[in-house]
């Protein structure tokens, strides 16, 4: 059955199907929890549950993901379904007031098919003011067949006035090893591979779904070739690499490449499971430098990139930036410079 899609949220459907069963589901609901976990996904697969013609008779709520509801919902062509998100081609993805209107306007007449008309707002920290006020004035008296699936990553940027009158439902990040297995099974890639995608997107199921092995391995190498000790030892090296990583527009690639690596390199300083060690092909690297480095460097640099990361949106020059963080890397790892910038 669809549910069975949605990996590691057992007891946020269990809870769900529990509401149905019980006549006690509410108007409206707050899917929150980290980006790509499946908060979208399971709302989608309760929408076909609750719209199925052939549900499951095995005592949960389900659906069969066959019938004719099923296969609108999952294509966005239910006429009892909307789906409200930013829009991609706009630069700023804002979900706009008029985009709210539009589905006042047409949740509040009966369903044409089924017992609900319900409505999908992925991203929902991204609506205007004007939107959310327009929102709030439908969940403040929703109509008695209508079901909103709010959704975020970032509950927090939402009205309280829209968190309040949703039931929220946190959802956490799946088992790495649950997200392996998803992986083998659904893109059918050797275990090593799912490890690595695994750990890479720290649990967001969805990110590595999508994610390609064979590209994201060689980015993966092009950044263990900018922190080889002959790069870090040459200074000319150092500018050059980040003047070139800067002009590809990657620095913020490079940054996410660099922070994972310090995380491994401090794991293994302070004796941790190397079974979480994302750059396990370049354990004998890793542990060369990690004898020889300054722990509370790489702390500082960490807090360093992160604020970097934060400042990025504020016309951060960040080649500049760059160049200094792997200058203090450099410094961290206690390597002699073998040159000086030309």
């Amino acid at each position: 059955m669809p549910f069975r899609d949605c990996i590691g949220h057992h007891t946020s459907i269990a809870f769900l199907q529990a509401a149905v069963n019980h006549k006690r589901l509410a108007h409206a609901y707050l899917f929150h929890g980290e980006e790509a976990i499946g908060k979208r996904l399971t709302a989608l697969r309760l929408a076909q549950a609750l719209s199925c013609e052939r549900p499951s008779d095995a005592g949960s709520l389900d659906s069969c993901g066959a019938c004719r509801s099923c296969r609108q919902i999952e294509a966005y062509t239910h006429p009892d379904f909307f789906v409200i998100e930013p829009d991609p081609e706009q630069a700023t993805r804002q979900i706009k007031i008029e985009q709210v209107r539009q589905i006042e306007h047409q949740i509040m007449y009966r369903p044409l098919i089924g017992e609900r008309k319900i409505c999908l707002i992925d991203d929902a920290d991204r609506m205007t003011i004007g939107a959310a006020n327009a929102l709030l004035k439908t969940l403040e008296e929703p109509p008695e067949h209508s079901l909103f699936l709010v959704i975020s990553s970032r509950p927090a940027a939402l009205p309280a006035t829209i968190r309040s009158r949703c039931q929220a439902l946190r959802f956490l990040t799946p088992a790495r090893t649950q997200v392996e297995a998803a992986l083998i099974l659904k893109n059918e890639i050797p275990p090593a591979d799912a490890r690595f995608l695994a750990i890479l997107s720290e649990g967001r199921l969805g990110e590595a779904l999508i994610a390609n092995v064979l590209d994201t391995r060689a980015r993966q190498q092009e950044f263990l070739d900018l922190v080889r000790p002959q790069s870090l030892q040459s200074i000319g090296s150092i500018l050059s690499s980040a003047e070139a990583i800067a002009k590809a527009d990657r620095a913020r690639d490079i940054f996410a490449w660099l922070t994972r690596w310090i995380r491994d390199l401090v794991l293994i300083q302070v004796g941790g499971d190397l079974d979480q060690v994302l750059y396990v092909d370049d354990l004998k690297t890793l542990k060369i430098y990690a004898r020889q480095a300054d722990t509370d460097q790489l702390l500082d640099l960490l807090r360093e990139i992160e604020m970097t990361e934060q400042r990025a949106t504020r016309n951060l020059n960040l080649h500049m930036a760059l160049e200094t963080i792997l200058l203090r890397l450099r410094d961290a790892l206690v390597l002699a410079p073998t040159g000086a910038p030309a």
